[in-house]
């Protein structure tokens, strides 16, 4: 049985101060390690500080991205041996608002999966789908294309530390989420696509998670579908009280 895996993405959110006050709330709260893992991906600013704050929890920092070399004269940009320097253990890679504003690709998501690997990081690899392509009925071309893209040249063993991420794009933000029965459909299709790719035994083991205005309200029955493992969070991870009903659903799933 996977274990379930809820993810915030604070996204450019939150000061130094309601970060720390995030997690003196969340303190002593998050639900135990054997029933799910509970992660906070936020601004690069605050990475070393929520590690030392969470320490001894099950609750997991990751970033929002990163450059895949090691280091470099790349100004601006974060690496895969600092991250896990300060003890980030999770990272974002391809976030739809990474391709979509920072001119990420499905080749420097997957030289950025291999780094995250390489360094001991979990990848968090996002695909999805535009309203367009959904309308045009490509939805299944578009993530399989982006799986396929993204493992590419992965090993089976790495392809099962690694967590996928479905977020349909017309639903981050927009208040808008795909049906329980339709993401779990979608999910599946990902999961059929890891096995074609890596294997059943990777297929079986490898967390996917549903992304696109989870909340509260409907995280039950996302993590009530049998290829939902879990969520990518934005906007209900950035109150501790919503965030703990998320993990509280993501444990009793």
């Amino acid at each position: 049985m996977r274990k379930p895996i809820i993810a915030g993405n604070w996204k450019m959110y939150k000061t130094h101060e309601e970060a720390k006050r995030f997690a003196a709330e969340v303190r002593g709260l998050v639900p135990d390690a054997g029933q799910v893992d509970a992660v906070i991906c936020a601004p690069a600013l605050f990475l070393e500080q929520l590690v030392t704050e969470t320490k001894g929890q099950n609750l997991h920092i990751g970033a929002q991205t990163m450059h895949e070399e090691d280091s470099g004269a790349f100004t601006g940009e974060i690496s895969p041996v600092q991250l896990k320097d300060i003890g980030v253990e999770y990272i974002i890679i391809g976030h739809s608002e990474r391709r979509q504003y920072f001119n990420e690709t499905d080749e420097s998501v997957n030289r950025k999966v291999k780094a995250a690997l390489a360094h001991g990081l979990v990848p968090i690899m996002c695909v999805g789908e535009t309203l367009e392509q959904r309308e045009n009925g490509d939805t299944n071309r578009v993530v399989q294309e982006q799986v396929k893209a993204g493992l590419a040249d992965i090993s089976a063993a790495d392809v099962q530390k690694t967590v996928i991420a479905y977020e349909p794009i017309w639903a981050i933000g927009t208040g808008k989420t795909a049906t329980a029965e339709d993401a779990n459909t979608v999910c599946q299709v990902i999961r059929e696509k890891v096995a074609e790719l890596s294997g059943q035994e990777s297929a079986d083991a490898v967390r996917i998670q549903y992304g696109g205005s989870v909340k509260p309200a409907n995280i039950q029955e996302l993590m009530g579908m049998e290829h939902i493992d879990g969520a990518l969070v934005g906007g209900a991870s950035l109150e501790s009280e919503s965030f703990l009903k998320l993990l509280e659903a993501g444990a009793n799933a």
